[in-house]
């Protein structure tokens, strides 16, 4: 019997990785219980345990992202985290999809400051 895969083995999360590869010079680290991208040291968005999508847009863009078809708010804590959004894989299994979402969480950490 194989080992169970971590989420940074995950398809989601080499699929993200290729995607943002082409776009940005991003770094990764765990956040969330999952695995998270960075840019600037600002979380674009991560890849939980269950393939969930997490894509930081803001909170300006927020509504308009819950609007999106798959996706919903992130409250694992038990609380709405305004800025953040889950994401089911539905809705990023296409490319087109994934470059979507992640040009949002790319267009929301360029607005950041470097950390």
């Amino acid at each position: 019997m194989g080992k169970a895969a971590r989420p940074d083995d995950s398809a989601s999360v080499i699929r993200v990785r290729d995607t943002l590869r082409a776009a940005a010079d991003t770094t990764e680290r765990r956040m969330f219980g999952g695995h998270c991208f960075m840019l600037n040291g600002n979380m674009v968005c991560g890849v939980t345990g269950d393939d969930t999508l997490m894509v930081r847009v803001g909170k300006d863009a927020y509504e308009a992202a819950l609007a999106q078809p798959n996706a919903r708010e992130m409250d694992f804590t038990g609380r709405p985290m305004r800025g953040m959004v889950f994401v089911e894989s539905a809705g990023y299994e296409t490319d087109d999809g994934i470059a979507e979402w992640l040009e949002r969480g790319l267009a929301f950490a360029r607005t950041l400051p470097p950390k």
